[in-house]
């Protein structure tokens, strides 16, 4: 019994050992990730960033490349014998900052590698790499920031930034250290431009020094840079458009009616978009954050304006295609409510397209009375859903689909909103009949706006707005751009509007917007503003037939629309049809203009011209080429 007893201990011993054994040669033979693992010591793993997306404008001209930077990686198992004092004086940092500096890498992994220091410009790493072997645990990792060498566009163009924890929980793509695309074009496209990582196994000696790829990279994979995208945008008009805006509050956005390409579109007061860039974004952000005029706050898209006369347009473009009005139809000098009444200045007795001229808001609150209070729809309430239902046709009160971030959709009330307010069944035209003239509970964006005036253009379609044409020499085809959407209005019914907006600039409230032979159609707005002075807004397209360019100006607190939107609008067109300015006094009265100045801004030190004019000529476009790739007036 007691020998049975030694053979089965020993049996069991024996295949204890051969288990151990197999396992060691399975460890130490066949499979070598764990021999990678113990040479953590001897080993180091870099990551090889891509480099990201270049960006062009529609000729060529670079607006977004990479420049190199290093972060300073550490991994606090490996820091021994270090010289704290060389170390800190290499950095341009405190022992303070050091030592927190450590302690977080510590809190992270004292066995993984995180980032140390970030962002050290190349100068600096020219003399930290020289001195790097005294310290060990530290190694440079190579990376790269965004550049703007043509200063402009920033709320299109967008930046970029850390990733943190939340999103690394939600997108297991990215991991600490990486970057991101925060806003803009940067963050639409993100997937595009980021490229693919790659990694790199290196061979390290007891002086930190890299000694070559391990087992000859067989373990590396290999980055792929990020797609190179071509954008619809036109640098030059973009600039410009920013020049004449520096020192106003508002949006501009200029579409190509037939394609739907965005060629300019800004938010001012602007920034310049390398403050959003490196070590110094934080504190930048914080500043322009602090500003009064919500320079980071894209107004092209995101701020709600009453659109005033330009959506006169609409109104009557919905009334005559339900044969609620005529081309001939007229209606008296005025509109009365009750007690209150609206006028109209002096003008000869006028029908639809001498009320676009004039710009005669009386005939508009009957249009819009004679739209919803109609009998052929039973009920007041029923009026306006139809006429609702007709603007919305316009991309109003909903998203248009626009390939930019932060796209808000407008105010366009809803039965329920009136309901709420009035009681149903107790409201009807008269109670609400400014929204014919675009006040009252509107609020249109800049991008809507013109994207009704390219509706117009088109006699009745738009394309979704875009702003990005091809990627890696490949026409867009991440979003549905092709695809028309139509208004509800039918295409003949738009040459009486389109009359009407071409003698608002020949005879009409616009005067100021001709230049040369172009027939140029357009529409003035003032809209009223309980904040202050009138908002100016200009809406517009050129040539009337086969048209290139499609505008909406809106410069908040400046008064008639004629007296600053609608130049701002008519040079935009002249630069972009003709590529020169003939009227050069106006230019300088708009560009000297400033309709800001009694209000300083706090952190003015970040603040730049949207462009000086010493720096970019504005009627020279052969010399703004920076990297080639092979309503109503007095």
């Amino acid at each position: 019994m007691n020998r049975n007893k030694r053979i089965v201990i020993a049996g069991i011993f024996t295949v204890v050992i051969l288990i151990y054994l197999a396992r060691m040669f399975y460890v130490q033979v066949i499979n070598e990730s764990y021999k990678l693992s113990a040479s953590n010591n001897v080993l180091r793993y870099v990551i090889d960033y891509p480099a990201r997306g270049l960006i062009y404008d529609r000729t060529g001209t670079l607006m977004v490349y990479n420049e190199a930077v290093y972060d300073l990686m550490v991994i606090p198992r490996q820091v021994k014998s270090l010289d704290t004092a060389e170390f800190c004086r290499l950095l341009d940092i405190t022992k303070e900052e050091f030592i927190n500096k450590m302690q977080t890498a510590r809190r992270y992994s004292r066995f993984k590698s995180s980032v140390f220091e970030k962002q050290i410009p190349p100068e600096q790493y020219a003399v930290l790499q020289e001195k790097l072997y005294k310290f060990n645990g530290f190694y440079v990792q190579p990376r790269t920031l965004r550049k703007y060498p043509t200063r402009s566009a920033a709320h299109a163009l967008g930046y970029i930034g850390e990733v943190n924890e939340k999103l690394i929980e939600e997108n297991p793509y990215y991991q600490m250290g990486d970057y991101i695309g925060i806003s803009g074009i940067e963050q639409s496209y993100e997937k595009e431009l980021r490229g693919k990582r790659g990694l790199r196994i290196v061979m390290v000696d007891v002086h930190n020094q890299e000694k070559g790829s391990y087992e000859s990279g067989k373990y590396d994979s290999v980055s792929v840079a990020g797609e190179n995208l071509f954008l619809s945008l036109d640098a030059r008009l973009q600039a410009y458009a920013e020049q004449l805006m520096q020192n106003k509050a508002g949006g501009i956005a200029a579409i190509e009616p037939g394609t739907g390409e965005i060629l300019a579109i800004l938010s001012s007061p602007s920034y310049d978009p390398n403050l959003m860039v490196g070590k110094a974004r934080n504190k930048n952000y914080a500043l322009l954050s602090t500003d009064p005029y919500k320079s980071l706050f894209n107004r092209a898209m995101m701020a709600y304006y009453p659109p005033g006369s330009t959506f006169k347009l609409a109104g009557a473009l919905s009334a005559l295609n339900e044969q609620i009005i005529s081309s001939s139809t007229v209606f008296p000098h005025s509109f009365i409510v009750g007690s209150k009444s609206v006028k109209c200045h002096p003008h000869p007795a006028v029908a639809l397209e001498g009320a676009i001229q004039y710009s005669c808001n009386p005939y508009f609150c009957n249009v819009f009375r004679a739209f919803v209070d109609n009998r052929k729809y039973g009920t007041s309430e029923n009026g306006y859903r139809v006429w609702r239902d007709y603007i919305m046709s316009f991309g109003v009160g909903r998203k248009i689909g626009v390939d930019l971030p932060h796209e808000l959709p407008g105010l366009l009330p809803s039965i329920a909103f009136y309901d709420k307010i009035y009681g149903k069944g107790r409201w009807k035209a008269s109670t609400i009949y400014s929204l014919g003239i675009g006040q009252g509970e509107l609020g249109i964006t800049p991008l809507q706006m013109v994207n009704i005036t390219s509706v117009i253009a088109n006699r009745g379609f738009y394309y979704t707005p875009h702003i990005v044409k091809t990627i890696s020499g490949k026409k867009n085809t991440t979003r549905n751009l092709s695809e028309k959407h139509y208004s509800k209005v039918a295409p003949e019914t738009f040459n009486v509007v389109i009359d009407g907006m071409q003698r608002v600039v020949e005879a009409g409230t616009a005067r100021i917007a001709q230049f040369g032979n172009i027939r140029i159609c357009g529409k003035t707005g003032t809209a009223q503003n309980p904040h202050g002075k009138d908002h100016s807004l200009f809406v517009a397209f050129a040539p009337r037939e086969n048209p290139k360019i499609a505008v909406a100006v809106m410069v908040e607190n400046s008064g008639f629309g004629a007296t600053w939107a609608a130049p701002i609008a008519s040079l935009m067109m002249e630069l972009y049809l003709t590529d020169t300015i003939s009227r050069p006094e106006l230019e300088k009265r708009i560009i000297d203009g400033n309709l800001l100045k009694d209000y300083p801004l706090p952190g003015a030190e970040l603040k730049k011209p949207a462009l000086r004019k010493d720096s970019v000529p504005v009627a020279k476009k052969d010399t703004f080429k920076v990297v080639k790739n092979p309503d109503q007036t007095p």
